[in-house]
């Protein structure tokens, strides 16, 4: 057994019997190539790795056989490999992801030159109508000129998929490899989500006080995060509410930020209709009365006035919903019995409900309550959670 497959499915198994031709040019990004190629084996993918002369000498054909566990192709020989793994023929490639992918290959691969090995096999996916997905890295003067930019456009216009590089020391940087990730997936995963917009809120809110004290609750944001990146993987338009969040945010999320019920309340009133909304914030149930200034510290005991908040999950205009119901020490036909009742007030679709205490570290468990109170449990990661949740929402 060749060590790529010892880790094969390790992470996921979203890329399972998928072909992934692994393009690689010669930016100095290529050193990340090993682990970006690893990563895709450990969601399921065979790889197969194609350098042009220029990678080679950044990234040995050594380092990408051990890292792929398929023969590395640095040339085009009797064997027709270009055509063979993207042309119009059976069991071809599933995906050609180039990265990194430099100026020369990008502005080759509009003007439909083939040249290098890799913009051979760009040349030949294209033509054959394989996705391709291209992760640009260069220099920044490189990216800002007009030409090399109205290639990237005109790439995109034909249908390829070019990644935003992360801007960073005047250079044109590939994004986290979790993003290229979520690209590859969001074009050669499920796809049931593709032309959705979809609409998670997440974290907790923050009820202050004072001018300097807040009330808040323990919720990381976790949850929705994982349900934001799973819609993105399956093509849908997503953007993430962010409250009180612990857990780290995709960079490449499209993101906004809540801070207390009120102004959480504001956004959803100002807000169109959503195809999907998933609510898994946890925002505060009541709100002090708020004291002008800071309370003095010296104070032996302190009181506060709570008013209740209005449940903005009943504002929300979705054409499919999905609540979530937190409980602590109940019975599971007590989490299902407030589920229902959730369902009946706020008109969601279904609600997921859980119990605190079976929330432990990489693990949590879950029950899907239907709107006839019908039941199913799902225990997993929250990553798995997502997946199952997200099925059902796909589903309407």
């Amino acid at each position: 057994m060749h060590p790529a497959d010892q880790i094969r499915c390790a992470s996921s198994e979203k890329l399972k019997g998928r072909r992934i031709v692994l393009g690689i040019t010669g930016s100095i990004a290529a050193v990340e190539s090993v682990r970006l190629c690893r990563e895709l084996i450990r969601h399921g993918a065979a790889v197969h790795v194609v350098l042009s002369k220029d990678a080679a000498k950044v990234v040995h054909p050594y380092a990408m056989e051990f890292a792929s566990g398929n023969p590395v192709i640095t040339e085009i020989d009797g064997g027709v490999q270009h055509v063979a793994l993207c042309g119009d023929v059976p069991d071809r490639a599933d995906l050609l992801l180039i990265a990194p992918t430099t100026a020369n290959t990008i502005s080759k691969m509009a003007c439909g030159i083939d040249d290098t090995t890799v913009t051979t096999f760009a040349t030949t996916a294209i033509g054959a109508g394989i996705p391709v997905v291209v992760v640009p890295a260069m220099h920044g003067s490189m990216i800002n000129h007009g030409i090399v930019t109205a290639n990237i456009r005109k790439l995109r216009e034909s249908g390829v998929v070019v990644l935003e590089p992360k801007m960073e020391e005047s250079k044109a940087k590939m994004p986290d490899i979790d993003r290229i990730l979520s690209a590859v997936l969001s074009r050669i995963g499920k796809g049931d989500l593709r032309g959705k917009k979809v609409l998670v809120i997440a974290g907790s809110t923050e009820e202050p006080f004072d001018d300097i004290r807040v009330i808040t609750n323990r919720s990381s944001g976790e949850t929705g995060i994982e349900l934001a990146k799973a819609a993105a993987e399956r093509s849908a338009d997503v953007e993430l509410w962010l409250g009180r969040i612990e857990a780290p945010v995709p960079t490449y999320m499209r993101t906004r930020r809540f801070t207390s019920a009120e102004s959480l309340g504001k956004m959803i009133r100002e807000a169109d209709e959503w195809d999907i909304v998933l609510f898994p914030a946890a925002v505060s149930d009541y709100s002090p009365e708020r004291v002008d200034g800071k309370v003095s510290s010296q104070e032996d005991s302190l009181s506060m006035t709570l008013r209740r908040n209005p449940k903005l999950i009943d504002e929300v205009r979705a054409k499919v919903l999905v609540g979530f119901k937190a409980g602590s020490r109940v019975k599971d036909s007590e989490l299902v019995s407030e589920a229902v009742a959730l369902m009946e007030r706020a008109g969601c679709s279904f609600v997921v409900a859980n119990d605190i205490r079976d929330v432990t570290p990489g693990k949590t468990r879950v029950i899907v309550v239907e709107r006839d109170g019908s039941s199913q449990k799902v225990v997993g990661t929250k990553a798995d959670v997502a997946d199952e949740v997200l099925d059902r929402a796909s589903k309407g």
